[in-house]
């Protein structure tokens, strides 16, 4: 079997003995004679998976006591909603820092719940920096001020943590979740899709503050009301079981490795070699202010756009996938994820190299 190198931006590659393990258990998880797919998520089986993940989870990010950890469905698009839903009541305000695609689609989904000020916007640059914090016109007034940690997208990410003073701060971690230590303290909110570090699609993982609990709108669905969760461990409706038996199993996987700061190192040390070299070439750019550039993703465009075809045809016959960029920015992307090794960059780069060589 020959694995390629995934570079997609998710549904992402994943650790490969994760996926062992996974399909060592498939038709009988220890001995239950049931795989995880099979279990009723009120099952002794499914109960323990489910604790041993978060479990795992609230270790590796060091989550506070009073806060809640809830395993959602509806992705990051669907947090958009549930979000201002449980905590834009307070005041009916919200404040939005506009970083990219993803902040966009946070601020437009908001809008239906309640007055959205957008705080900062990265537009003036084509969102290739984040507005410094003393740029930030905040509202005192709003229940929280929401930020993506990571733009999938453009390659923008947060290397440092906003300060709001006592508004909650709400954070959509979606793409780099587990890449590094989070202080969850200074959050009021953190949420992710799994699809990128964590798991499979169809898991949300959410870290709610306990005082930030029972504030939904009325007309918050039961299945996305935080409290009424919180209240049934997630379980107030069928949870996306096998999602979170797999986000369960890289929690273990990460913890083996070293725990966070160890992911931290081993992302910034592929970080590195992907833009140092993208620094030193004439053929390629990447267009995203150094200080605030992502170690998880790394859009990068050619001297000539033509060669794009040429360039991604030549990656994949070398066994690299899913190097094309946004449709809305265009050229390339490299998704370096915590499961892509550090061959695989070294790989990407030599095959840059190459491509230069025949055709700058």
């Amino acid at each position: 079997m020959t694995r390629v190198f995934n570079f997609s931006p998710g549904p992402a590659t994943l650790p490969e003995s994760v996926l062992r393990k996974a399909a060592e258990e498939m038709l009988d998880w220890h001995g239950s004679g049931m795989s995880v797919m099979e279990m009723s998520h009120r099952g002794k089986e499914f109960i323990s998976i489910h604790a041993e993940a978060e479990s795992l989870l609230r270790e590796l990010l060091g989550v506070p006591a009073h806060y809640k950890v809830l395993f959602m469905q509806g992705g990051a698009i669907g947090e958009n909603a549930i979000v201002p839903m449980n905590l834009m009541g307070k005041s009916g305000k919200a404040d939005y820092v506009s970083t990219g695609d993803w902040s966009k689609k946070s601020i437009k989904e908001a809008k239906t719940y309640g007055k959205v000020n957008v705080a900062a916007s990265g537009e003036g640059s084509n969102f290739t920096a984040i507005p410094r914090q003393g740029e930030w016109k905040l509202d005192p007034q709003a229940s929280y001020v929401h930020i993506c940690s990571n733009e999938t997208i453009g390659g923008v990410e947060y290397h440092w943590t906003p300060d709001p003073g006592t508004v909650p701060l709400v954070a959509d971690m979606s793409s780099n979740i587990l890449s590094r230590p989070v202080d969850v303290s200074k959050y009021g909110l953190i949420y992710a899709g799994a699809q990128k570090n964590m798991g499979p699609s169809g898991v949300t993982l959410v870290i709610v503050r306990d005082d930030l609990l029972g504030q939904a709108l009325p007309i918050t669905p039961s299945a996305f009301n935080y409290q009424l969760q919180a209240e049934n461990d997630s379980m107030y409706n069928t949870p996306p079981t096998y999602a979170i038996y797999i986000a369960g199993l890289v929690c273990r996987y990460i913890k083996g490795q070293g725990g966070l700061k160890a992911m931290e190192a081993r992302n910034r040390a592929k970080a590195a070699i992907l833009y140092d070299y993208l620094d030193d070439s004439a053929f390629y750019r990447n267009p995203v202010a150094k200080e605030d550039r992502s170690l998880m993703n790394v859009p990068f465009k050619l001297k000539d756009d033509s060669l794009d075809d040429a360039f991604l045809k030549g990656a994949q016959a070398k066994g690299m996938i899913q190097l094309k960029g946004h449709r809305s920015v265009g050229g390339m992307r490299a998704s370096i994820y915590n499961a892509m090794p550090i061959e695989g960059v070294k790989s990407l780069v030599a095959y840059m190299k190459e491509f230069e060589a025949q055709h700058g």
